[in-house]
């Protein structure tokens, strides 16, 4: 079987390691996937949804704030500034995060730094639509 090695690394530590036999990222130019002996790179990643397929059979989805991901070798290691598997997402707390963007990114105060509350808001967005369509695919 052509598979390869993937983890995926966050501040907090490994979240994945194992045998895939592809893994689809957002790369800051487009979403990619790494197969079996792939080329060398190194991309930067922006925020959205890692897609890995287990060599063992199965995906398993990740919501991502960015990073980056380097294939060398026939292993992949991705490290993530913030990652989580979408089934642990709590959506409760992303809709909060996102109503409080959305104040700030709508308040008239200069003190506001307008870029952080957009990309605030992006990944509370990205959050909350991983949970409800792969909840609803894997369900």
């Amino acid at each position: 079987m052509n598979t390869f090695s993937a983890q995926i690394l966050t501040p907090e530590g490994s979240i994945f390691d194992d045998e895939v036999t592809g893994v689809r990222v957002p790369g800051e130019m487009g979403s990619f996937e790494v197969k079996t002996l792939h080329a060398n790179i190194i991309s930067s990643l922006e925020i959205g949804e890692i897609l890995v397929r287990k060599a063992a059979g199965g995906e398993q989805h990740f919501a991502v704030t960015g990073g980056f991901v380097e294939v060398v070798d026939n292993k992949l290691t991705l490290l993530a500034e913030a990652a989580e598997p979408v089934e642990e997402i709590d959506v409760e707390r992303a809709k909060q995060a996102k109503e409080r963007a959305v104040e700030r990114l709508e308040a008239d105060d200069k003190e506001i730094d307008k870029d952080r509350a957009k990309k605030a808001l992006k990944r509370a967005e990205n959050r909350i639509k991983l949970s409800v369509d792969i909840g609803v695919n894997t369900q």
